[in-house]
């Protein structure tokens, strides 16, 4: 798995772990636009960081339902110097929605799905750059859409 680093032009390897409580003294909202020790009880938080390193490029915090057989991504953010048009590396949101997928497959091997509710304005850009499926209030990922993501962003 891989990110880009837009500056240098080349790409990088990462890695998808997750959060242990010590990694909250530098999960700031300032960098990370939440207060994310408010979803340690509640989600599975997971951290990408680059190869040989231990600072945190993007969050990704899941809930799995089981009866439905599918994963909501409850809250993802590249950090705060990885966002907009002079962002530093490009993927992380995709290794990180791919990693959410990945997890899916495993633990509901027949009808995996990834769901999200997206801020407005990111709605269509889900739905353009992931091929994000429109259920209306949430955005989904099943079958070969799904498959496709991990594929693009795993490998």
């Amino acid at each position: 798995m891989y990110i880009t680093d837009c500056i240098a032009d080349e790409n990088k390897l990462v890695y998808v772990r997750e959060v242990e409580n010590a990694d909250f003294k530098q999960i700031t909202v300032k960098r990370y636009l939440f207060n994310w020790k408010k979803l340690k009880d509640t989600c599975k938080i997971y951290k990408l960081t680059l190869k040989g390193s231990e600072d945190i490029l993007g969050l990704i915090a899941l809930i799995d339902y089981e009866t439905e057989e599918r994963t909501e991504i409850k809250l993802l953010v590249s950090s705060i110097e990885n966002i907009g048009s002079k962002k530093q590396y490009d993927r992380i949101a995709g290794c990180l929605i791919a990693f959410a997928g990945k997890e899916a497959v495993k633990k509901f091997k027949n009808y995996p799905a990834v769901t999200l509710v997206p801020k407005t304005e990111l709605r269509q850009h889900y739905i353009t750059k992931y091929n994000m499926l429109d259920a209306g209030r949430q955005l989904y990922l099943e079958d070969m859409p799904l498959l496709n993501v991990i594929k693009e962003y795993l490998s």
